[in-house]
């Protein structure tokens, strides 16, 4: 039997070609990700697409993770980052034979990309996710040292997220907006969030019922 004609194999091969692709944007791999990942997804679009038609779908899906990367190096608002996914779902998804494959498919781009966080726990993250986070300038002991008074007062306050953190946002303390940001966290509109750490005028934040 060929394998390639089971409708469940969509979810193995989208999911690990996604694991490994977005593992390499996460975590610095030396490509090792990346190869691997290129490989998958060339696997998966080659047995259902023809030549012209498979360069078509794999622009289509690293463009998508191209915006994912820039959403989070550049924006993070989560719009262009929503822009790259629906992008490498319908790369996914289009190819397939039929409905059952596509949603396999979808499913394992899905998968694919919550499991890459697993990768964090494991392997060295990349410096622009650092930068993001703020995990290297949140510290007095590093040299930074401008904390102003009124930034300093809001240490250990509780908040109100005024957009979803993803992982920068606003919040309100009191009658006062601040930019501040996540350590990582997607933290929606509206959750309660308690001020962890504070450097000169950024503002690092936790939901309060993780504190």
């Amino acid at each position: 039997m060929d394998i390639f004609s089971q409708d469940w194999i969509a979810l193995v091969i989208t999911g690990l070609a996604t694991l490994f692709l977005v593992g390499e944007v996460l975590v610095n791999m030396r490509g090792i990700f990346a190869i691997l990942g290129i490989g998958f997804i060339t696997v998966y679009f080659s047995v259902y697409l023809e030549t012209n038609s498979l360069i078509l779908m794999l622009v289509i899906y690293f463009v998508g993770i191209l915006l994912i990367i820039i959403d989070g190096k550049v924006l993070n608002d989560g719009t262009l980052a929503t822009i790259g996914t629906v992008s490498m779902l319908a790369a996914v998804a289009l190819p397939a034979p039929n409905f059952a494959a596509g949603l396999y498919a979808v499913l394992g781009v899905l998968l694919g990309a919550g499991g890459s966080l697993l990768f964090l726990k494991v392997f060295k993250r990349r410096e622009m996710w650092n930068k993001i986070t703020l995990k290297d300038q949140l510290t007095s002991e590093a040299g930074y040292n401008s904390m102003n008074e009124e930034y300093k007062e809001l240490l250990n306050q509780t908040a109100i997220t005024l957009n979803d953190m993803r992982p920068v946002g606003t919040i309100r303390v009191g009658m006062k907006d601040y930019s501040a940001v996540s350590n990582g966290q997607w933290i929606e509109k509206g959750t309660e969030v308690k001020i962890t750490q504070v450097d000169g005028t950024k503002i690092l934040v936790e939901p309060k019922n993780n504190s």
